[in-house]
């Protein structure tokens, strides 16, 4: 794999893993709704809310410097868990892991059972391939906020990361319970790029293909066995045996969409 395609893993991963957990840390609206630039502040004279509110502004417009600065500043005046992680969300899309990685752990000093910070910490140890530590984070999480879809949809992926499918598929079930739209939320920051194997995005899309069509959304069902065969799936023909396709396998486009077989992008 080149440099390059790596940066790229890391970036898609980094969107379909931290970025949601960002939204998640602040309790607030996400960086995106935000329709209005705010006069710059001062990062002497500014107090910790204005501070930390530009640092928002700046990290929505992709100026992660910026945006350290500013957390940075209102950290000194007012440290908080919130602060901490925000400031290690921010050096991550600058891929600076091991300086987020002492931020989240900041945060942890100041609120040990920061769900954030637990979950953030997780995709470190995710990104260094050390699943079992990540399980451990994400359960952590989880025990903080069990309702979490995002940490149940990040402990099924360290899971699917280890081949686990039957954890995986458990995980990203009951993410999909609290969420119905998590996988296309996801999706659309560039789901399962956190794993450079071509098989494991194929496998993904195929198992969340079954999920789409156990809970009878044949659309979404039918997008995903599209994606599994432009992946490559070895394992497509298990679509005409499996029982959580049955109802599927009745539906016009069904047939339509396997006569067509997709041509594998590999």
């Amino acid at each position: 794999m080149s440099s390059s395609q790596a940066s790229r893993i890391f970036a898609l991963g980094l969107a379909s893993i931290i970025f949601v957990g960002a939204v998640s840390v602040s309790g607030q609206a996400t960086d995106q709704q935000q329709t209005t630039t705010p006069p710059l502040v001062s990062l002497t004279t500014g107090t910790p809310q204005e501070l930390e509110k530009q640092g928002d502004t700046m990290r929505s417009q992709k100026r992660y410097l910026d945006a350290i600065d500013y957390y940075a500043a209102a950290i000194k005046l007012q440290p908080t868990a919130l602060l901490w992680n925000k400031e290690g969300i921010a050096l991550l899309f600058l891929t600076r892991q091991k300086d987020a990685q002492k931020c989240f752990e900041q945060a942890l000093k100041l609120d040990k059972n920061s769900p954030e910070s637990l979950n953030n910490l997780g995709f470190i140890a995710q990104m260094q391939k050390n699943y079992g530590k990540a399980i451990k984070y994400y359960n952590k999480a989880l025990v903080a906020r069990p309702n979490s879809a995002t940490f149940h949809y990040n402990l099924g992926a360290a899971y699917f990361a280890k081949h686990d499918f039957d954890k995986a598929t458990t995980e990203y079930r009951q993410a999909y319970a609290l969420d119905n739209d998590i996988f296309q939320r996801v999706s659309k920051m560039g789901v399962m790029a956190q794993t450079s194997s071509p098989e494991d995005r194929a496998a993904f899309s195929f198992m969340v293909a079954k999920m789409y069509a156990q809970a009878g959304d044949f659309e979404r069902s039918l997008e995903y066995l599209r994606r599994a065969m432009e992946e490559g799936y070895k394992g497509i023909d298990k679509v005409y045996t499996a029982p959580e396709f049955a109802s599927l396998r009745t539906d016009p486009r069904f047939a339509d969409l396997m006569a067509q077989k997709p041509a594998s992008l590999q």
